[in-house]
């Protein structure tokens, strides 16, 4: 039995500096260093992840896109190969108030060096054009902390609009969204 690979399933997207390939077992390692530096995660769950919560969230993200044909994108130096972070889109299913339902929700994540750099809004505009072309119902959102202020920052710069202060796990959040243009 053949089974598709990532490299069959996801599209590789390239920026004058980005490569955003599908995720690889192989990529275990640099992901679950990623998500275990507190720098990191402190604006998402404020906990860094275990080894074993990094090999889940590598599944998912896998996953996503054999189930539902998107998901998150591995985002790497096009010149040297560096890995510098990821960024996507997902239907998480969350327990939020208001209810995002199923409205794609888009997310990124990157290495500390790669912060300040403009890489965020640049692979975040590179999915999104993705997007606008993959999505009929057009609209994508997405979740903060309201103290990222740098995340608020990219998403603005892509189009996020404030759609509702949010109830998360009982933490406060802000949803922003965005709608393709005509």
């Amino acid at each position: 039995m053949s089974m598709l690979s990532q490299r069959d399933i996801v599209p590789v997207l390239e920026t004058q500096r980005l490569r955003l390939r599908g995720h690889r077992i192989e990529d275990y390692a640099a992901s679950a260093a990623m998500w275990a530096d507190e720098r990191v995660v402190r604006y998402i769950s404020g906990q860094p992840s275990t080894a074993a919560q990094s090999w889940s969230r590598l599944l998912q993200y896998i996953g996503h896109w054999h189930a539902l044909s998107f998901g998150y994108w591995l985002v790497e130096d096009r010149d040297t190969g560096a890995f510098l972070g990821e960024v996507g889109l997902a239907n998480f299913k969350r327990q939020i108030v208001p209810s995002i339902g199923d409205i794609p929700e888009i997310g990124w994540v990157l290495v500390p060096d790669a912060h300040g750099r403009g890489i965020a809004t640049e692979a975040v505009s590179e999915v999104l054009k993705w997007a606008d072309h993959h999505f009929e119902q057009g609209q994508t959102v997405c979740l903060f902390d309201p103290q990222h202020i740098a995340s608020i920052r990219v998403a603005e710069k892509n189009g996020y609009n404030w759609m509702a202060d949010a109830d998360y796990m009982g933490s406060k959040a802000l949803i922003m969204q965005r709608f393709r243009s005509p």
